[in-house]
């Protein structure tokens, strides 16, 4: 099967009645937990987006309490999951202040971790990869947001 291009699918989508575009939705988001994902957050989540942030700040938290600490091998696994996740819900959104604002709590929990995130060399570069990028991010925005974003930054430094 041939996948067909975005616009043309918006052109056969304007052919479709409402109760038809429903149960096309409903349909996708049978099949992938991140289509589900992703309608919920544009039907119920988009609105609020300061609720939506605070939501995965809390999760992301939960996530950092739970961590096995035995060894480094198990610390950059959980990591990675963690930011994989945090990627994704980004991704929902593409806002540059909550994508800042949710790697910046990144950093910040990986920062205060026990053991210390600099006694290994892969989270190092993953900090500072996350680093790189918020202030990539910071100089997308309005001058106002960008203050107080690097107000922000410059503690995880």
């Amino acid at each position: 099967m041939k996948t067909q291009s975005i616009h043309t699918i918006k052109k056969e989508l304007h052919h479709n009645s409402k109760e038809e575009l429903i149960q096309l939705v409903l349909r996708l988001g049978k099949y992938k937990v991140e289509n589900k994902e992703l309608l919920s957050y544009l039907l119920f989540e988009a609105a609020d987006e300061d609720g939506y942030i605070a939501y995965i700040k809390t999760n992301m938290d939960l996530q950092f309490e739970v961590i096995n600490r035995e060894s480094y091998y198990y610390i950059k696994k959980s990591v990675r999951k963690i930011l994989r996740l945090t990627k994704r819900f980004i991704k929902y959104s593409k806002k540059l202040e909550t994508e800042t604002s949710l790697l910046i709590h990144f950093c910040e929990n990986l920062k205060k971790m026990e053991p210390s995130y600099l006694n290994n060399q892969v989270l190092m570069n993953m900090f500072s990869r996350q680093i790189s990028l918020i202030e990539k991010n910071i100089d997308k925005m309005h001058e106002d947001l960008r203050y107080d974003f690097e107000k922000e930054i410059s503690t995880l430094k």
